[in-house]
């Protein structure tokens, strides 16, 4: 019986360091998760880029208006809070004496992305405008 906790607690200890191991990859599904700066600058083109394919790249806008010509512009806004950790244990044991030292640290950080289409009569961009902000 007592071989059998061993042999358990072996396998369970030997599991949780495994698994502290593995990394799950994520999976974007939403159009709106494109919406970086770089994605912008590659697809929008002032003259070219379509209303349909601007859907297609990131998806609905937040707000859609009109300027005082009766040009429609769409407006994005997207967030993101990032936040990440690290720690550093260090330990040693010689016979009775024993010390262990560990520091760890956390930061969060949040990112406002903005953009700003207006589009001509012909549902072309006409123009376009954006701003990321960190803090």
């Amino acid at each position: 019986m007592l071989k059998n906790i061993k042999i358990l607690s072996l396998l369970l200890i030997a599991g949780m360091l495994i698994s502290g191991c593995i990394s799950t990859p994520q999976v974007e599904t939403d159009k709106n998760s494109q919406l970086t700066q770089g994605n912008i600058q590659l697809f929008l083109q002032s003259g070219q880029t379509t209303k349909a394919q601007v859907l297609e790249n990131v998806g609905a806008p937040n707000v859609i208006t009109r300027d005082s010509e009766g040009k429609e512009i769409w407006t994005y806004q997207r967030s993101a809070q990032i936040s990440g950790s690290s720690s550093k244990n260090n330990f040693w044991t010689i016979l009775l004496a024993s010390q262990s030292g560990g520091s760890s640290g956390f930061r969060s950080s949040s990112r406002m992305m903005t953009l700003i289409i207006k589009f001509d009569e012909n549902d072309i961009v006409s123009d376009f405008s954006s701003r990321t902000s960190n803090f």
